[in-house]
Parts: structure tokens; C-alpha cells; sequence
């Protein structure tokens, strides 16, 4: 067993050293080749339909038998819009402006030198990933792009599925003259693999982990590559006392029933006092028509359902704290804006939140207040997304405050050099 897992060990370092001199190589090719690569990758995704299907059904007929639930079962699902969605994302990639050798600033101090922040790749990225396929061909897209190797690490539970589009990618770069070990997928779901990944600071420059909190907890905690993470999708929204109560409903609504299994899903919901008895039976009643189980806490909120005749589970201080990703949401009511925000601040995972107000003072004072990578005004929280903000994709929802926070589209992917042009000058001291 000993020599099993060395020989897995050396198998995935080896991944490491080839990703290293693959980076080297796409970090200097031109953006013409690397539209190229990725209009190829796009047009055989949509070619290889039926065969990615194919393997995703293995999957989602092994994540019934384990009894997964339906939210996540659907994370797992490729249906025939999400895989031209998957094709349609490798485009939108390739359409976008090319991150590598963008100027940031340019310096030119009195020595003379003109010295140039350039953006570069950042080398190697580790992506760790659970779930959904589809992120798969998201980060392949984005690093390529972006000119960074990558080594991919997804879930058991979409094995078969990963190994399936890991293979279409291997296709393109093999057919755009590209080495293979550009975008690698680690072929064992085998836990000792991963942690041997988490320890390659030699060769690998960035872990991005994206998943539930156990894993991201496990990289943080066990790597020693530098992690950009976000812990869970701990998102809410506060309906200010002079908010459009119709509005607000359908914002909620949304935010909660579209696809309550995604990070950028709500959790719970802070309602203004002064609204609570108007607003609360009307969305409750529209919430539970969705199948969505009400956690409320507090006797001004529990018993203005109780007098509408709507049933609900008085909540629990740990709800406010879960990211449930499912048809659950926690309520409360709150006598004032700066509650509400404190609540948001205390409960949240610093993901995306949201206020619903006519009141354009209180809404700036919302978004200032809240200490969140994506903050919203009269909008619905499901808008955190890469694709959604113009990115193409995204590698992930950063909830970090070192240089990357929200959606990571390209730009995030890179960091800079600097390029320093002279005519001969020598410093003395």
C-alpha cells in the first residue's frame, strides 16, 4: 500500500513539472492562437454532445443511488442547454479582450528608466472543484486565455463526466499543436492525491478551491500553495421599510427558488419592521407555493404568520449561519437598517447581498456598510456570476481581500512583472 501511494505521489508531482514548462510555453503565445485553441475546444464540446452526456448519466445514476438530493443532483446535471451553454462560455472566453501584456501603469522617474507594470500569467493554478462539470471547461477556458497551465482536481461525484471533457480539451490542444499537460485533470479521486497537490509550492503558484466549506476548510488548513477561496454562499436580503413590496417579492423569490443550490442563492431574509406585517405573509405564501421550508426566528415575525394561517419552523441562531443550498430559507425581522446590516455582517459569508429600497441614502448606506465582495441594490443576488458581469466565465466567487474579490474572470487569473527599459543607467548608491 506504502509503495501505491508513493508511486501516486511521484505521478502527481511529475503533473506539477509538466504544467511548470507547459506555462512557460503558453504564457508567450500570441492571442490569436489562443482564440484559436479555444473557438476549437468550444466546437468539439457541441460535436462530443452525446458522449459527455453519456458519462454524465454514469454519474447521476451512481449520485441517486448514494441518495444525493435534487438541488445538488441538479449541479451535477448536463442537460442539452448547459452543454451548448458550456460551448457558448469557451466563445464569450475567446471574444474577450487578451489580459497578457496589458500595461497597468507606466513610471518614469528622474533616473531616467521607464519602468512598465506589466500583466502576466500567473503561472500554474490547482483547481479543486465539486459538483459540477461544467467548471470543468470553465477553468480550462479562463486559464488558457489567461496564458496559466492548469490542474484540475473535481469531485467523486463527477468523475466520469470530468474525465470525459478533460478529454475533449486534451483533443484541442493536441489538434492546436499545444502539450497536453496544459490542462490536466488528476485521474483518481483518491484523497492522498490531492494532498499531495496541496504541497507542490514548487510548481504550482495558486490553489483555487470551490466547493462546499468541509473542502475549503481541508485546502486552507493543509495547503502550502497560496489559496484564493471563499468558504460557503452565505448570501441575504434586507427589504428596507421603503421598499416596493412587489418588487421585493419577485427579488426574493428569485434569489431563493431559481437555483437554490448555487452559492450565490440566498439564505436568509431581514425584513424592516415597519413592512414585516404587509410583506412577510405575501412573499411567505409565494415562497411556500415554491416548496421552500420557512425558518423564522423571533415572536414579531412567527406571529404575524401564525395569524396568516402560514406554516414555518421557529429558527435556530445556527440556521442564519448555514448555507443550506436547498429550498430553506431563515427570517427575521429587524426595527432598523443598521440592524439589518449588522446581521448581514454577523451571519454572512461576505458573498453577495442584497437591499430592495426606493430610498437611494439608505441603499449607499447599505452597500457601504456591508462587508461583502458583491453588494446589490434592487437587484437579485443570483446576478454573482462571471458570465453575468461581462467575465465570459469565472474560476470562482473570491471571498478574499487579497488581490482577487467576487467573480475571477481573466485579469484575476494574472498577476504583473515589471519592465523596466533603460539607455545605459548605473546607480553609484
Amino acid at each position: 500500500m506504502t509503495q501505491i501511494m508513493n508511486n501516486l505521489a511521484d505521478s502527481i508531482k511529475a503533473m506539477g513539472d509538466q504544467a511548470r514548462e507547459a506555462a512557460l510555453e503558453l504564457s508567450v503565445l500570441d492571442t490569436e492562437r489562443k482564440n484559436d485553441l479555444l473557438f476549437a475546444l468550444a466546437d468539439l464540446i457541441e460535436t462530443r454532445k452525446d458522449v459527455i452526456q453519456a458519462a454524465n448519466a454514469i454519474d447521476l445514476e451512481r449520485a441517486k443511488a448514494n441518495g444525493i438530493s435534487g438541488a445538488l443532483l441538479d449541479r451535477l446535471t448536463l442537460t442539452d442547454s448547459r452543454v451548448k451553454g458550456m460551448a457558448q462560455g469557451v466563445r464569450d472566453v475567446a471574444n474577450l479582450p487578451d489580459p497578457v501584456g496589458e500595461v497597468i501603469e507606466v513610471h518614469q522617474p528622474e533616473n531616467g528608466l521607464d519602468i512598465q507594470k506589466v500583466r502576466v500569467p500567473m503561472g500554474v493554478i490547482g483547481i479543486i472543484y465539486e459538483s459540477r462539470p461544467n467548471v470543468t471547461i470553465d477553468c480550462a477556458a479562463l486559464c488558457l486565455k489567461s496564458g496559466n497551465a492548469a490542474i484540475l482536481r473535481g469531485g467523486s461525484e463527477a468523475f466520469e463526466s470530468n474525465s470525459c471533457l478533460a478529454g475533449i480539451i486534451g483533443e484541442a490542444l493536441d489538434a492546436n499543436g499545444l502539450s497536453p499537460a496544459t490542462v490536466q485533470l488528476i485521474p483518481t479521486t483518491d484523497r492522498s492525491a490531492l494532498n499531495t497537490l496541496l504541497q507542490m509550492h514548487e510548481t504550482v503558484n495558486c490553489i483555487i478551491p470551490r466547493g462546499g466549506e468541509k473542502l475549503i476548510e481541508f485546502v486552507t488548513q493543509n495547503s502550502t500553495v497560496p489559496v484564493i477561496k471563499h468558504y460557503k454562499g452565505v448570501c441575504s436580503i434586507y427589504v428596507h421599510e421603503d421598499a416596493d413590496l412587489e418588487l421585493a417579492a419577485r427579488i426574493v423569490v428569485n434569489a431563493k427558488c431559481d437555483r437554490p443550490g448555487v452559492c450565490n442563492a440566498i439564505e436568509n431574509l431581514f425584513i424592516h419592521e415597519k413592512v414585516a406585517e404587509d410583506f412577510l405573509p405575501e412573499v411567505a405564501r409565494t415562497l411556500e407555493e415554491e416548496g421552500v421550508e420557512l425558518r423564522v426566528d423571533g415572536e414579531t415575525a412567527q406571529a404575524i404568520l401564525d395569524q396568516a394561517r402560514i406554516d414555518y419552523i421557529p429558527a435556530t441562531e445556527d440556521d442564519f449561519y448555514e448555507e443550506f443550498l436547498d429550498l430553506i430559507l431563515s427570517i427575521r425581522v429587524v426595527p432598523h437598517l443598521l440592524d439589518g446590516v449588522a446581521a448581514i455582517n454577523k451571519y454572512g459569508s461576505a458573498h453577495s447581498d442584497a437591499i430592495i429600497t426606493a430610498d437611494q441614502d439608505a441603499a449607499e448606506s447599505f452597500m457601504n456598510r456591508v462587508d461583502s465582495a458583491t453588494v446589490y441594490w434592487n437587484a437579485s443576488t443570483r446576478f454573482t456570476d462571471g458570465n453575468q458581469f461581462g467575465f465570459g466565465a469565472e474560476i470562482g466567487i473570491s471571498t478574499d481581500r487579497l488581490h482577487a474579490r467576487g467573480p475571477m474572470g481573466i485579469k484575476e487569473l494574472c498577476t504583473y512583472k515589471f519592465k523596466i527599459y533603460g539607455q545605459g543607467q548605473i546607480r553609484f548608491q
